[in-house]
């Protein structure tokens, strides 16, 4: 294998993580006029690994569908979790029933089916737990009559059209 070239670095792909990793910096380490130098070296190394680690493929991130991913995403998790409240500590609402619902994702083995999985994991309710033989996944929910396997198809329809994909 030829050794990685600062080549990598002038791929349209670099500059937007390049400033991804700028913001993560400032996110974790503040805003500090000194940093900058330290900062621009460990977003240029950063870049530089996720361009070898993950190289940039054709895929267009649809704005509107990732809009809707992260802009319902907050929504249906309080409400979920207001629903989980309520069921948990209101003796008149119904109570939990636990178990687990057997998923097949529509996403082939890989990084999306993978990010979309630990995107499920944040979902209140639900959560993937395992792989079956068969290659579907295993889904612990907090009540087993809710359509648990429906509502994760529409969660990775709307995260497939945000990356890209049909």
């Amino acid at each position: 294998m030829a050794a990685p070239r600062l080549v990598l670095l002038r791929q349209p792909a670099a500059l937007p993580r390049a400033a991804g990793f700028m913001v993560l910096w400032l996110a974790l380490a503040g805003w500090k006029p000194g940093d900058v130098p330290a900062m621009a070296v460990a977003a240029a190394a950063a870049t530089w690994c996720s361009l070898i680690l993950l190289p940039p493929r054709a895929r267009r991130i649809s704005p509107v569908a990732l809009a809707r991913l992260a802009l319902g995403f907050p929504v249906q998790s309080v409400i979920a979790g207001i629903d989980v409240a309520l069921r948990a500590l209101h003796p008149g609402r119904p109570r939990l029933r636990p178990g687990f619902a057997a998923y097949t994702p529509a996403l082939p083995p890989g990084e999306a089916r993978d990010a979309f999985l630990a995107y499920a994991s944040l979902l209140p309710g639900t959560l993937p737990t395992d792989i079956t033989p068969d290659g579907g996944v295993l889904i612990h929910c907090l009540d087993t009559a809710q359509p648990a396997a429906a509502q994760m198809a529409r969660e990775e329809a709307l995260f497939a059209r945000a990356l890209g994909r049909s």
